[in-house]
């Protein structure tokens, strides 16, 4: 008994480290809702806090008083997230199985080819002028999986972990007769799900925040995604409080009539609460997919 509570004790100064950092991701995302909640002079007046002073659903209702946009949006992030999410990996595991195979004789060129990629950009302008007039594809959902699909980081992180595979499982498949479809759909993705879990998780986290293709290449309201039209409703509402400042002279109980900062906040709980509820379900093979190559065993 004595070694068990030596043991313990010994641990509490590691469990209440944890604790510490785990306080540090929880009281931000706790005084993001709080705010949300709270009344917009109750913020001007006493500033932010952890429990609203007076408990308030006025942003929420100038977010959804017109709620077909905001689903519409949901939609299209949903569309746009799932679908570029399994294209890409597939994709990167794919590229990743083939550079990962000693006995592939351009793998080499391959490889420094992807590199270079990633220590220089063709630039803006041609970035543009290849999606729009050349591919066509502004004002689609090409346009907004396409450009995120492929990442050398998440090709060489792959890679790594199929190099960890024995060469004898598929030299074995090969005597059978497997082709290599079949090998890498039957052998190596049941083998790989920690790693493509992962990688999936950061792809969905990437496709789900993105917004910037949709600045470049769509004009059509009922294809913006989620992050995109929350940005322009806030740009719309910097937008009003100007002109109210610039044109009608309005005192500072008038001026927060708009909930400018608890929309702000009440728009990242839109746009994070799915992904809150998605994490969990991915959290096992989060530590060991990015710990893949550490050890080499």
């Amino acid at each position: 008994m004595k070694r068990t509570a030596d043991y313990s004790w010994s641990k509490l100064p590691i469990h209440l480290f944890f604790i510490a950092i785990s306080v540090v991701f929880i009281v931000p995302l706790w005084s993001i809702i709080s705010i949300s909640l709270s009344k917009e002079s109750d913020l001007v007046t006493v500033g932010y806090r952890l429990i609203p002073l007076n408990l308030d659903f006025q942003a929420y209702q100038y977010i959804f008083d017109n709620p077909l946009p905001i689903l519409n949006a949901y939609k299209v992030t949903s569309i746009m997230s799932f679908a570029g999410t399994c294209l890409s990996v597939l994709m990167i595991s794919m590229c990743a199985y083939a550079l990962s195979r000693s006995d592939f004789k351009y793998r080499s060129i391959i490889t420094f080819y992807l590199f270079f990629t990633t220590l220089f950009s063709g630039g803006l302008v041609p970035y543009y002028l290849l999606m729009t007039k050349v591919l066509h594809l502004q004002n689609s959902y090409a346009a907004l999986i396409i450009p995120l699909l492929g990442s050398v980081w998440f090709v060489f992180l792959m890679r790594t972990f199929f190099q960890q595979l024995p060469d004898s499982l598929v030299e074995s498949a090969t005597l059978d007769g497997a082709g290599e479809l079949r090998i890498y759909f039957t052998m190596i993705v049941p083998l790989s799900t920690p790693v493509m879990a992962t990688v999936g998780l950061l792809q969905l986290l990437a496709y789900w925040n993105s917004w910037y293709q949709a600045l470049l290449f769509i004009d059509k309201q009922e294809l913006y995604p989620l992050q995109y039209l929350l940005q322009v409703m806030m740009s719309n509402i910097q937008e009003i409080l100007r002109n109210m400042q610039e044109n009608v002279p309005v005192d500072a109980g008038a001026a927060v009539q708009i909930p400018t900062e608890s929309t702000r906040m009440a728009m990242c709980i839109l746009a994070i609460g799915p992904m809150l509820f998605i994490f969990p379900f991915f959290q096992k093979y989060f530590a060991k997919g990015l710990t893949v190559g550490s050890v080499k065993g």
